[in-house]
């Protein structure tokens, strides 16, 4: 997630990461790689002291050890041109993340539990580790770190290593060091969670009144920890099951099924393909037939982790289900987490278009944790804020304005400010299904650029332009139409591109998109009243208006324009 490089190095590189993760080997590799020092603060606090640290532990306590960590931490910060292998819980001082962000870049290596548990195994025993003394090591480890994963979370970048080497992970980190981000030097208090920034006080949930179920939406950094405490306030008991996919289960998973576990729930979890391919019915049946293994009863919570594939697979299924089961989002994209978790359109793709077999659900609860997004690939960021732009760009002029201007704060997710801007786009949307909870009148508004987004989606067999980045390409063509038809200002047009480009978005599809099969899917779009496509298309920034006598020949102009 980097913007336009520097050419300085930073002096320092700071490693955070849980026992286990590989800091001290790959520190040690890194500062080979770069010509640096290589400072380990476990073992500069034994040399100091002339104690292991499991004897320090022991005999003077976990509080005396993080005295001399944070001593030993604020030293090691004035060191140039060095590589810092920290300690497991240092990140737990505000003042020595304070310390670290001053002074250089932050970079977190993550594993998961399992790979932890065995890395430790085959390294020192376990007897040696003093955090992981008691009880099971692979719940201790997942107790532990799920409880540190907020804070872990807080790192410049963090760097997923399960299954590479030590040596792929340290090429990885030296890249990062060679081709640093500006931004992150001048930015001196990033790694702040966002009750740490003054004044901001802890906000509560906000609040979806939709006519069929009013449910609260709680977002901020860490929230997945307190899914099954939020669950039991609702009212919810006996059992919570995950549905999730291949690719956020193995990152997040564990997280959320410790914290279900610890509020009494029995729970387990499921995982589908990765991908929109899974958005299917088939997929579906699958999820069914798991419930039904598992003796799933109305009451019963359906648990949706992940992007919007999972969220729109998970509702159909919960809304299906013996009737209906309690539904609760846990959404894990941007994208997802200010738009599709909210609202109850729940969905599976047919052959022959997106969404054309569903229907409205709204959850119990929306449980949106910003702190997961730092495990995303930046175009699946990117595209997230493509549909936050949507929403500032239909709602709320301000919140267009302030988009733009903290841009790089967003993209990469200063927890504060990220917080912000995720629950403005969230109460945006709350708004509307307020309104019109069953797409019958203002709700139309949300599908600014999707008609052609969709399209294009699907005439890509869902597999060549994704979600958001599709939407950015049709807000572009209903921001020509617009202009075409009279309605939207030329300004207008511009500054929406203007806005996209900023964000990384483009504004035309790739090469090899059919327009015939664009138009075909155009024709089959939910959107499409008595054989005509209802356009929603803006008279200015924050006054959408809903048009129906756009000519067809202008559509198929300004479609073949986008993809050319």
């Amino acid at each position: 997630m980097r913007s336009p490089r520097m050419a300085e190095l930073p002096a320092r590189l700071f490693l955070t990461g849980f026992s286990g993760t590989g800091k001290s080997v790959v520190a040690r590799l890194v500062a080979g790689a770069l010509g640096w020092r290589v400072l380990d603060t476990d073992a500069l606090i034994e040399e100091a002291t002339g104690h292991s640290i499991p004897h320090l532990f022991e005999n003077e306590g976990e509080a005396h050890f993080r005295h001399l960590e944070h001593e030993t931490l604020h030293n090691v910060a004035r060191e140039d041109r060095a590589v810092i292998a920290t300690g497991g819980g240092a990140v737990l001082s505000e003042q020595n993340r304070r310390a670290m962000a001053a002074a250089g870049l932050v970079v977190c290596l993550e594993a998961r539990p399992g790979t932890i548990v065995e890395r430790l195994h085959g390294a020192t025993p376990v007897s040696e580790r003093p955090l992981l003394w008691g009880g099971d090591p692979l719940e201790r480890v997942t107790e532990l770190k799920a409880r540190r994963q907020k804070l872990y979370a807080l790192a410049d970048v963090v760097l997923e290593t399960d299954g590479m080497t030590a040596q792929q992970v340290a090429d990885a980190v030296a890249e990062t060091v060679r081709a640093p981000d500006p931004w992150f030097a001048a930015h001196p208090e990033r790694l702040l969670l966002p009750e740490e920034h003054e004044p901001a006080p802890p906000a509560g949930p906000l609040w979806v009144d939709a006519p069929s179920r009013r449910y609260a939406v709680h977002t901020g950094w860490g929230t997945l920890d307190r899914l099954g405490e939020l669950l039991r306030e609702q009212g919810l008991e006996g059992a919570a099951w995950i549905v999730s996919d291949s690719d956020v289960l193995p990152r997040h998973g564990d997280r959320a099924l410790f914290s279900l576990h610890e509020a009494g729930f029995q729970a387990d979890a499921f995982a589908i393909p990765a991908g929109e391919a899974s958005k299917r019915l088939d997929a579906a049946a699958t999820v069914y037939d798991w419930l039904v293994s598992k003796r799933a009863e109305r009451g019963h919570a359906i648990v949706a982790l992940g992007g919007g594939v999972v969220g729109d697979l998970a509702g159909f299924v919960a809304a299906t289900y013996l009737r209906g089961l309690p539904l609760v989002q846990a959404p894990t994209s941007l994208l997802s987490m200010v738009d599709a978790s909210i609202g109850g359109k729940v969905a599976v793709d047919h052959r022959a278009g997106k969404n054309l077999i569903g229907t409205f659900y709204q959850p119990w609860l929306v449980v949106e944790d910003i702190s997961v997004l730092k495990t995303l690939p930046r175009r699946m960021l990117v595209e997230g804020c493509a549909e936050a732009i949507k929403h500032a760009l239909i709602r709320d002029r301000q919140l267009l304005d302030d988009m733009e201007a903290r841009a790089d704060e967003l993209l990469h997710l200063e927890p504060a400010i990220t917080v912000d801007i995720v629950r403005r786009n969230v109460a945006i949307k709350a708004a509307v299904v307020a309104e019109d909870e069953r797409d019958t009148g203002l709700r139309a508004i949300l599908n600014y650029g999707h008609t052609i987004g969709h399209a294009i989606e699907a005439a890509g067999g869902y597999a060549q332009v994704f979600h958001g980045a599709a939407d950015a390409i049709g807000m572009t063509a209903a921001a020509e139409i617009g202009r075409r038809m009279g309605v939207t200002p030329a300004a207008v047009v511009e500054r929406q591109r203007a806005v996209l480009e900023r964000f990384g978005l483009s504004t035309h599809a790739p090469k090899g998109i059919d327009p015939a099969r664009v138009l075909d899917a155009i024709a089959l779009d939910k959107k499409v009243a008595q054989g005509g496509v209802r356009w929603v298309l803006l008279e200015e920034i924050g006054r959408p208006v809903l048009r129906s006598d756009v000519p067809p020949e202008l559509v198929r102009d300004v479609v073949q324009e986008v993809l050319s």
